[in-house]
């Protein structure tokens, strides 16, 4: 039997692969230990993702009770297209507006915009909170490299 080619993604792939795709399927676990998936916008710093979301939201109040998550970015339609990167880790939860505003400049910076403090009226960063998740596990793919063998 032929040996399965090795379909990881190189670190400059996933680089490059994290740095193109900005949404996130980000999974916490409710109450019954069930996963609670949503999708997230998220932006890299020094190895960790980092995501800005409301307080009082489901996501967070799972976090609150058990910092076990999951996030998972995947491109592709075709078996043969999937690429993707799923991170396990421990999401930490920061409450503090300043950071809430540095996560989205950085956001803004990875979309090659300027950020600008929005009017107080409009201004929702008081009510939020940022999720910074640092991987311990990290798991990639890349189905091309499959060379249509599946």
């Amino acid at each position: 039997m032929a040996e399965r080619p090795d379909i990881r993604l190189t670190a400059d792939e996933q680089t490059a692969f994290l740095r193109t795709n900005r949404k996130v399927a980000l999974a916490t676990l409710d109450k019954d230990g069930f996963p609670h998936v949503t999708a997230m916008n998220f932006v890299m710093r020094d190895g960790a993702f980092y995501m800005t979301s409301y307080g009082k939201a489901q996501k967070v109040v799972n976090i609150r009770r058990n910092s076990k998550a999951a996030i998972m970015v995947e491109t592709g339609a075709a078996y043969a297209d999937l690429k993707g990167v799923m991170v396990r880790g421990l999401c930490e939860i920061i409450e503090s507006e300043e950071a809430v505003r540095q996560v989205f400049a950085w956001s803004a910076e990875a979309r090659g915009e300027i950020y600008k403090r929005p009017a107080a009226a409009s201004d929702s960063a008081p009510k939020r909170v940022v999720l910074k998740i640092v991987p311990q596990k990290t798991v990639t793919w890349d189905h091309s490299k499959l060379g249509g063998r599946y």
